[in-house]
């Protein structure tokens, strides 16, 4: 037993303690749970914060159960209204988003005889020291009643000072520290995700989750087929492209050996067939957009950061040739899914949005590395396109063709790579896409968010639920709007 709480049951059993008997219980269990340690230890004294902001909240026979949040030291507590003796509130913390709570019925207050109210004691929302990125809610219920009621989940400021930095900070309540992975271990939209949390850090200005790099990289090197590679070479770029950001933005130069050993593997997977271009899997039996646009950003971006290349620049080069005989790049001037292997050509199939801002990004990259001025014009039409098509941008907003409403198939990071390579695009051109990228995070701020800024998969709404697909997505709509 600590210390702290031997001096309480003392002083319980001396009978220096008066307080009702439920009230006394209430405050050992606020003492007894508190185990996380941060400017403070869980279960301060609510009286001693030096800001108070109301924040959701929840109702139940009358009774008003409130968050409210210290968002100078980072700590909630709750407060319960217009209720009577033998009411009860606490607090559930959880460190995924609200998906689970380890810590359940923490701060459990009980409200005393001849009052209507009490609240809890202050909890912090993080565990800096295990790196958890947490939320609260506030439940409670009535005395004399069975019911419950829990308000929404919330949290403080802390790393989620604005837009970008609280979808960054909602987007790694999904990270698991024991595989380096998003969401359920999934595989290439994890490398999308950590690319977004990249691309944040650098926007933002906020290295509080460059943990993440690391441990992804020490965690799962060995996977797979080894430094990030599989059997999907589209798979292999997007985690190669993640790893040149990384050396980008920490400059260690494990990084960038591992996205060179990922554009190797998919050079390996480079034929004749069709006149060039890279296999999509290692059975060789579809070529695809995707897994192409992947190599060509991916070659020009490593001969950039390679003093004297000259491999990866003729690589990207000869992608970006090939991929301009095939006629995936369509009269509409936006990108089809892949060609027909008996013709070699376009095969019609659908115009997804990743499609269009992959290629955009290794045009734009292409650019930097050669000058190429046709590449760059190339980009704008597609970009133009995308940003004006009735089926892709209705009213203005971006929607992924067949876009799901649960967050849970791999369409629901193609939007995030869309604007990320819009933005690259955006960046170069002078911000002549500024409107579109504003309106779309304006209406995706208003439309699909909950209050812990977690983000669903439709900008315009209706709210959805979400996944670390949907908020990378939108992490990257945000990074790279003005």
């Amino acid at each position: 037993m600590s210390l702290r709480l031997l001096v309480v049951a003392v002083l319980i059993l001396a009978g220096v303690l008066a307080a009702p008997a439920k009230q006394a219980n209430a405050d050992t269990a606020a003492l007894a749970a508190a185990n996380v340690c941060n400017k403070y230890c869980d279960g301060r004294d609510a009286a001693l914060a030096p800001t108070d902001r109301a924040s959701v909240s929840a109702t139940l026979y009358g009774r008003r159960f409130t968050i409210h949040v210290n968002d100078t030291d980072a700590m909630i507590w709750g407060v319960l209204d217009g209720g009577q003796a033998g009411d009860e509130i606490w607090l559930d913390r959880s460190f995924d988003g609200g998906r689970t709570w380890v810590d359940s019925r923490i701060g459990d207050s009980v409200v005393a005889a001849g009052a209507t109210g009490v609240r809890s004691r202050q909890y912090n929302v993080d565990n800096w020291a295990t790196n958890g990125v947490g939320a609260l809610r506030a439940c409670g219920k009535a005395g004399d009643r069975p019911e419950l009621v829990c308000s929404a989940w919330a949290r403080s400021t802390w790393n989620a000072w604005d837009r970008r930095t609280a979808a960054a900070t909602a987007l790694m309540m999904q990270y698991n520290m024991g595989t380096g992975l998003f969401g359920n271990e999934a595989w290439w939209t994890s490398a999308n995700a950590l690319t977004a949390i990249i691309d944040n850090a650098r926007r933002s200005g906020m290295g509080s989750y460059r943990y993440a790099i690391a441990t992804t990289y020490d965690k799962q090197l060995n996977a797979r087929l080894g430094q990030f590679r599989n059997e999907y070479l589209d798979d292999t770029g997007w985690w190669a492209l993640a790893w040149v950001d990384a050396y980008d933005l920490t400059g260690d130069s494990r990084y960038l050996t591992t996205a060179r050993a990922g554009a190797d593997h998919m050079f390996a997977y480079w034929d004749t067939r069709c006149g060039g271009g890279v296999w999509w899997k290692t059975d060789r039996t579809v070529k695809n957009a995707i897994e192409n646009s992947l190599y060509i950003q991916l070659n020009a971006a490593l001969s950039k950061r390679i003093a004297g290349d000259t491999v990866y620049r003729a690589r990207a080069q000869a992608g970006w040739a090939w991929f301009q005989t095939t006629g995936m790049l369509n009269g509409q001037n936006l990108v089809n899914d892949g060609i027909n292997l008996s013709t070699c050509r376009n095969n019609g199939n659908v115009t997804w949005t990743y499609n269009q801002g992959v290629l955009i990004n290794a045009l734009v990259q292409l650019n930097r590395l050669t000058g190429d001025a046709a590449a760059l014009a190339t980009a704008r039409r597609i970009g133009d396109a995308l940003t004006t098509s009735t089926y892709l941008s209705p009213g203005g907003i971006l929607r992924e063709p067949n876009e799901s409403s649960t967050c849970s198939d791999d369409g629901s990071s193609f939007k995030g790579a869309a604007v990320r390579g819009l933005g690259a695009l955006n960046t170069v051109a002078g911000g002549v896409y500024n409107t579109y990228l504003k309106r779309n995070a304006d209406s995706a701020y208003a439309n699909d968010r909950d209050t812990i800024d977690a983000y669903g998969s439709h900008w315009a709404g209706p709210r959805t639920a979400t996944s670390h697909s949907c908020q990378h997505s939108a992490l990257d709509l945000l990074n790279a709007a003005p």
